[in-house]
């Protein structure tokens, strides 16, 4: 049961929650604070009364989904009794199908279910042939057999091939070696503990050196302090910090936005070893995560620029801002050969944290097509990488420089507002994406709409209307909006505390009283009930429990609750100038709160802020009222801060329409000149592109058209309120000219061409590379194509399977314009194709592919 609040009415209230001044209370369940040190709850994950009993699967050979074609899954009804639910028999690549009056119930908590597979043909073909055929032609031979996984929609299974390997659960065995699998698993299990102690939580570190936050809310108070601790915790034995209590090590983006948030003047020694650690003996920016072997695929890391400069501004170290420059500059250098797109202005590359392709990709898109796609998140963070590197030229005497990254700053500011912002929802887009001519992803990215208000991408206008336009659901907003069906939650359908402490800033920064509020809550809330801060929740229900993975005591997630105190409710912000004030307290929030020993250089500040509001009425220091409400960067010794706010915030909307799912893009084919798809339910119509130009809308009851010009078709379904789906992977409707290359690993042998119509042609490479895993490493291989000795652009080459060199795939392809007569084309290494392996940059190229597009 709830406990009884003492402190009358909630702060915030909505149908989902409820926040007092010394509680949380979420239905049945409540998280109270005791002191400023000591917090209770008695939070659990609910078990699901109305999960359907009959589950979709399927199993994957080596993790991979390998057993049968898109769309044909086994089906299971899980009902029964008995301490054990037993599948029957199931041979690999027949599906098991439901009998024909099969009705749906639901299942009962802690079901266990006993899935059982023959394999005995797949072992006996080893025996016979050494090899395995799959529907699909490809072959498995007996020495690369290792395991068998089961895959699915229900927990614990996942849809997720990619990751079916880091989940040992999911691995059937043979261990009397008969040939038949087995795995038990436990289907709607139960609620677990919040926390291993389950109880609550009371300081138990010394955190007496950090700032001391008074105020007349006691829960905000002690979760303040339960973060401060989380901080304490995160700290390595060799001065860096930990990414989260199940993530060990240093990670280029997560440190990065960690130290934004609080981290550069909270652990300013910590922050910078750990941003140190994230620097190869190249003195380049690592990228350290992402598709298809990280950069250039993945292409954030960036944003340890935008650090180290906040680092800077923090301490104001010259020496530390030269060293930074530096490091700056030479990752730069790659980065304007290999992902600043020319034609459209933007940065190509995976979307700033958002690094699990499935989870807000389309699943046919390659990791090579996402190298082409232009994301909202990771331009905003090159635009203010060389904002941040243009300043640091211009204070370390170089204007030269400073004007380059300023007019390339520029470039991608235009080119994000020109292609990426959509007047009809006053929001950006997610990304450009496609082969070739791209389209726009009507989908939000909610840490890319953040930066852009935060690094003023936006114009103030365009500020206001975002924040007031974008969706957030009942738990906070969900980093992508709408949801991708059949996507479990993680990055799709899932709430980051990081995230929306950023979303926070932004709101601030735009006025929106409402959406700070709501902001706020949705940090408090689970912090709060989960007794730590988390690393995601699912947006759907508000739960730490059925995202793909989580951690406690996550540093981004505690940095920005350290940060929502600091650089919102008292306003703290690091300039050049030197330490200014932009507070903003809801009226909600409205009262006396006290920040003592707050250390800025040489200062150490005590400061005190009263009423609620964004506009400041008057400003003291040590007692000496003033008109800036700046600190000055050169100030030393103790002070006296006092703030009073001036009232009332002019009103802003905020759009909370509630968790939604579009529709799955369509699977569209080609037959001579009919393209024709499978029928969806509740698609009201169709948009059917062709070279990324809408070409004609199409009644949702039909399933085929007839073409007629070359080109690249694409399908989109709209949903009954308009709502927009993925597009279909691409249907090439021209002929191609293939020429064989070499196969070796290194490089190729120049090849003619004889082109005989001059036009526009895209060009591209068909490779392999079994370097590494498709999700994580650090071997994708890159070259330069040279047209007649001339560089013409770069082309990836992604791994695309650990060890696996039979996996063939294009790269990404280079528009070319070619006169008629014979040209000479090579892929050439070049000095900035140089990976983030260091060691290993390899492929097999089969065959280079050029196509007449105009």
């Amino acid at each position: 049961m709830a406990c009884k609040s003492d402190s009358g009415e909630p702060f915030y209230s909505s149908a989902a929650y409820r926040i007092f001044k010394d509680q949380v209370v979420q239905g049945a369940y409540s998280s109270k604070a005791l002191s400023a040190t000591e917090l209770v709850s008695t939070y659990r994950s609910p078990a699901n009364p109305y999960k359907k009993s009959i589950i979709d699967f399927k199993f994957a050979i080596n993790g991979k989904d390998n057993e049968m074609v898109s769309g044909i899954d086994h089906h299971f009804n899980v009902l029964g009794t008995g301490p054990v639910i037993k599948t029957p028999l199931i041979k690999f690549g027949q599906a098991l199908k439901l009998g024909e009056h099969e009705e749906s119930g639901y299942i009962k908590p802690n079901t266990k279910l006993l899935v059982q597979l023959d394999l005995r043909e797949i072992l006996d073909a080893f025996s016979k042939a050494g090899y395995f055929e799959f529907f699909n032609g490809e072959r498995l031979y007996k020495q690369d057999f290792s395991a068998v996984y089961i895959a699915g929609s229900t927990a614990p299974m996942t849809w997720d091939f990619s990751q079916l390997t880091r989940h040992p659960e999911l691995e059937l065995k043979d261990p009397d070696g008969d040939g038949i699998y087995e795995v038990l698993l436990e289907i709607n299990e139960e609620s677990i503990p919040a926390t291993p102690t389950e109880q609550g939580w009371k300081l138990s570190k010394d955190i007496s050196s950090y700032p001391a936050l008074q105020s007349d809310f006691i829960l905000t108070d002690a979760l303040y302090n339960m973060a401060l601790e989380e901080m304490v915790n995160a700290i390595e034995p060799d001065s860096t910090f930990r990414t989260g209590k199940e993530w060990a090590g240093v990670w280029t983006r997560d440190i990065s936005y960690s130290i934004l948030l609080s981290m550069a003047y909270m652990q300013p020694e910590v922050a910078r070893n750990s941003l140190l650690k994230k620097v190869n003996a190249r003195k380049k920016i690592i990228q350290d995560t992402g598709t298809g072997g990280a950069w250039p695929v993945s292409s954030d890391r960036m944003i340890w620029a935008i650090a180290a400069w906040e680092i800077y501004l923090a301490e104001g170290d010259l020496h530390w801002m030269a060293q930074a420059f530096e490091i700056i500059t030479n990752t730069l250098q790659d980065d304007y050969q290999t992902i600043y797109d020319p034609a459209s202005g933007l940065v190509k590359g995976e979307s700033s944290f958002l690094d699990w392709r499935e989870q807000t990709y389309p699943a046919w898109m390659q990791p090579a097509d996402i190298f082409e796609s232009k994301t909202l998140s990771t331009n905003a963070v090159h635009y203010q990488a060389n904002r941040v590197a243009a300043r640091m030229a211009d204070l370390l005497g170089s204007q030269t420089n400073a004007a380059a990254f300023n007019k390339r700053a520029d470039q991608i500011r235009e080119a994000v507002n020109r292609l990426l912002w959509i007047p009809g929802k006053k929001y950006y887009a997610q990304y450009l994406y496609g082969r070739g001519d791209q389209l726009r992803s009507a989908r939000t990215d909610a840490l890319g709409e953040a930066l852009a208000v935060l690094f003023d991408l936006a114009t103030p206008d365009q500020q206001k209307e975002l924040v007031s336009n974008t969706p957030v659901t009942s738990f906070g907003i969900p980093c992508i909006y709408p949801d991708i069906p059949g996507i479990p939650p993680y990055h799709n359908n899932a709430v980051w505390p990081f995230v929306q402490a950023f979303w926070l800033m932004a709101a601030s920064k735009a006025g929106n009283e409402a959406a700070v509020l709501e902001s706020m809550a949705a940090i408090y809330r689970p912090a709060a009930l989960f007794l730590t801060n988390k690393e995601n929740l699912v947006a759907e229900n508000g739960d730490f429990k059925g995202t793909q993975i989580n951690s406690s005591n996550m540093l981004w997630s505690l940095s920005g609750h350290i940060g929502m105190v600091h650089k919102t409710l008292f306003g703290i912000q690091f300039t050049e100038e030197g330490l200014r004030f932009q507070p903003f307290i809801p009226q909600a929030l409205a009262g006396n709160r006290v920040l003592k020993k707050f250390r800025y250089r040489g200062a150490v500040l005590d400061i005190e802020i009263n009423g609620y509001g964004n506009q400041i009425r008057s400003f003291s220091l040590n007692g000496v009222k003033t008109d800036a409400a700046i600190i000055n960067k050169e100030l030393t010794g103790s002070y006296t801060v006092k703030i009073e706010l001036d009232g009332p915030i002019p009103p802003q909307r905020i759009y909370k329409p509630g968790n939604y799912t579009s529709l799955a893009e369509p699977k569209l084919g080609l037959d001579n000149d009919q393209l024709y798809w499978l029928p969806q339910s509740s698609v009201k119509q169709y948009k059917l592109f062709r070279n990324g130009e809408l070409l004609k809308l199409i009644s949702g009851s039909l399933t085929s058209e007839t073409i007629t010009e070359p080109g690249r078709y694409q399908l989109m379904a709209l949903d009954e309120a308009g709502v927009e789906s993925f597009a279909s992977e691409p249907v090439e409707f021209f002929q191609a000219v293939e020429i064989p290359l070499s196969a070796n690993k290194l490089s190729t042998q120049p090849v003619a061409v004889t082109i005989q119509q001059a036009g526009v042609y895209d060009v591209d490479v068909e490779y392999a590379n079994g370097n590494g895993p498709i999700n994580t490493d650090n071997k994708c291989a890159i070259r330069t194509l040279l047209l007649n000795e001339q560089p013409r652009g770069v082309l990836v080459f992604p791994q695309r399977g650990k060890d696996n060199w039979t996996s063939w795939g294009y790269s990404n392809s280079i528009r070319l314009h070619l006169s008629k007569g014979t040209h000479v084309l090579l892929l050439a290494y070049q000095p900035y194709n140089e990976n983030m392996s260091g060691h290993t940059n390899t492929a097999l190229f089969k065959k280079i592919r050029l196509r007449k597009i105009k």
